[in-house]
């Protein structure tokens, strides 16, 4: 049996009712870029020049300073587990929250 039939194997095959990808929401799209950029921090990494260059609005900056501040302190008293596991969870709450209404009102600069 050669790799390919592993291969195979792991992958469901498509279906007839299947489509295109859903698009990301606003939220699932705050969640997954500053939960990337906020567990690259931690493990020590610097921002990759300003928030727009990271793909960040001002807004998701904000939430990832304030992510990336707890789970540092968190890191220090309870260790790396407990910091990544409060990304997940205060990244989530923090970009639900500001996604609740759909995303930003009064242009792209205000998301």
């Amino acid at each position: 049996m050669g790799a390919s039939a592993g291969a195979a194997h792991s992958a469901p095959a498509p279906s007839a009712t299947s489509g295109p990808p859903r698009p990301l929401s606003g939220t699932e799209l705050c969640v997954s870029a500053v939960g990337y950029w906020a567990h690259e921090m931690l493990d020590g990494g610097e921002p990759y020049g300003d928030y727009q260059s990271m793909g960040l609005s001002n807004r998701q900056y904000d939430i990832l300073r304030q992510v990336v501040e707890a789970a540092r302190a968190t890191k220090r008293t309870q260790g790396v587990r407990a910091a990544e596991e409060l990304i997940g969870r205060q990244t989530r709450e923090a970009c639900t929250e500001r996604y609740r209404d759909g995303g930003p009102s009064r242009g792209p600069w205000r998301s």
